[in-house]
């Protein structure tokens, strides 16, 4: 039986998920960003115990069809960025497309209808806020993060950053406001 968990965006996130389900004595077959696939079937009892579980860790089960297919969006845009450093030999909606195995426009749709933004927009403020995360650790250059993210040049990087946040990729790490948004809050 596959559970479709929003806010499950990282590998803590993965870990704690994984532990709860251990704990209540269910056979966990896989997890992922998003999704724990069990062995058992679950009884509405069942499914209520673990909705309250998870809200008492920050998740959220998810119940409806359309909710998990923009969490399994979301979840391929975030592993994309953090683990396959926003590097594609197609483009984006390719991608989602063949990895969803349903029509990017009609993914495209249902997507901006529930989060009032783009998958290409939410895409781009992944890759803003993980370009963030590498400026504050100070260990490689702009030019490298820009190649790292698949940016065609640091004007661009720096072009789509200051956009998004109104500053300058050096503003912002010369700055002491070095803010981050949480992934699941974006």
């Amino acid at each position: 039986m596959n559970i479709y968990i929003k806010n499950m965006v990282c590998t803590r996130c993965k870990m704690a998920v994984e532990s709860l389900f251990t704990e209540l004595k269910y056979t966990v077959i896989n997890i992922d960003l998003g999704e724990v696939e069990i062995k058992e079937s679950l009884s509405d009892t069942q499914l209520g115990e673990i909705k309250d579980r998870l809200e008492a860790i920050g998740f959220e089960l998810l119940d409806d069809r359309k909710s998990k297919i923009v969490t399994k969006i979301k979840s391929l845009l975030i592993e994309l960025v953090q683990k396959n450093n926003a590097y594609l030999e197609t483009p984006l909606s390719n991608y989602i497309s063949e990895q969803m195995n349903q029509d990017y426009h009609a993914l495209s749709t249902l997507f901006s209808s529930l989060e009032s933004t783009t998958i290409e927009q939410y895409f781009i403020i992944l890759k803003i806020e993980r370009v963030k995360e590498l400026l504050v650790y100070d260990e490689i250059s702009l030019k490298e993060i820009a190649y790292l993210l698949n940016y065609s040049s640091v004007a661009h990087l720096s072009k789509q950053f200051k956009k998004v946040t109104g500053l300058t990729p050096t503003h912002f790490k010369t700055t002491g406001d070095q803010r981050r948004k949480l992934i699941d809050k974006l």
